[in-house]
């Protein structure tokens, strides 16, 4: 690194505000999953992301896997997520390996997400139910919840495809399905290169039109240069189809390859949101600067 860009970056960090500073967690407890995971060669989103909020969930028996490797086929421009190569072979003794780490951490609700992996013929749908059936056959009293991609791509891509990989998951009895809109319609081409919002919005609606009692959940990321009447009509979008709970939370820029924040929210901002989420009827809203998409995810279901 240039060492300009070594002054751009500490300013980057110096202009953060005080409200996204906070602290990792027991260090004795993040060691022990990290162990864990590692012995198996596992990821999760909670390090290969960088989340702040890793430590708090760990203490809390919740955690996220990132299943089929840590390498995107996507190229989102907010994404911390390795991209740019060949992703690698999917490990068929994942699910056996996850399933597992849930019964040594003790875990009572689990995330499982994954890379978007459009080189795979389903997408990596198969996956995810192997993986769900695995962790039942250990740990039949841990709840599920899933957070896709869109499944738009390998063979048979369209809307049938994705409707049957989705079908596939449907089945295998989520305690949540969850797919990210992550920004509002006029910022998707920028933000999520690969991906498109009305996309996603029909993998909600498609999950309810499949099983109506199944819960969804999405996601936004504020800070892309949105307004607030965007953000409320991307919520109003996504109750349009159905989505019962939702996640808002800042985005908060990985590296200088990455888009930069155009604007830090403030906690009273996001409390003003999720007021507004609350008055809409979303059944279940966390909304703060440091939510991310799986944050208090098993709360609703304890």
């Amino acid at each position: 690194m240039t060492s300009s860009r070594k002054v751009e970056l500490k300013s980057e960090i110096a202009a953060m505000p005080s409200w996204l500073r906070r602290s990792i967690g027991k260090a004795s407890e993040i060691s022990t999953v990290q162990r864990i995971i590692k012995q198996r060669q596992l990821h999760t989103i909670c390090e290969q992301g960088r989340c702040p909020n890793r430590g708090e969930c760990y203490a809390q028996k919740t955690a996220t896997f990132l299943l089929m490797g840590p390498t995107c086929t996507r190229s989102c421009a907010f994404c911390q997520i390795d991209k740019g190569h060949a992703p690698i072979p999917v490990d068929l003794e994942e699910p056996q390996k996850v399933a597992e780490a849930v019964q040594l951490l003790g875990l009572r609700y689990v995330v499982l997400t994954s890379v978007a992996r459009d080189d795979l013929d389903d997408g990596g749908a198969g996956h995810f139910v192997k993986t769900m059936e695995k962790i039942r056959q250990i740990n039949p009293e841990t709840q599920i919840e899933v957070l896709t991609p869109d499944f738009w791509g390998g063979t048979d891509v369209g809307e049938t495809g994705q409707k049957r990989r989705i079908e596939m998951i449907i089945t295998a009895r989520p305690a949540c399905f969850n797919h990210n809109v992550e920004t509002v319609r006029r910022l998707s081409g920028p933000v999520r290169r690969g991906a498109k919002y009305d996309r996603s919005l029909s993998v909600l609606a498609i999950v309810k039109e499949i099983d109506a009692a199944v819960p969804t959940k999405s996601g936004l990321m504020v800070g892309h240069g949105e307004t607030r009447e965007e953000i409320i009509e991307t919520m109003a979008d996504l109750l349009a189809v159905g989505c019962d709970r939702l996640t808002l939370g800042q985005y908060m820029r990985p590296s200088l390859e990455h888009l930069p924040v155009q604007k830090y929210w403030t906690p009273e901002e996001f409390e003003e949101l999720g007021k507004i989420a609350e008055d809409m009827r979303f059944s279940h809203v966390c909304s703060g600067p440091l939510v991310r998409s799986s944050y208090h995810a098993g709360s609703v279901d304890s």
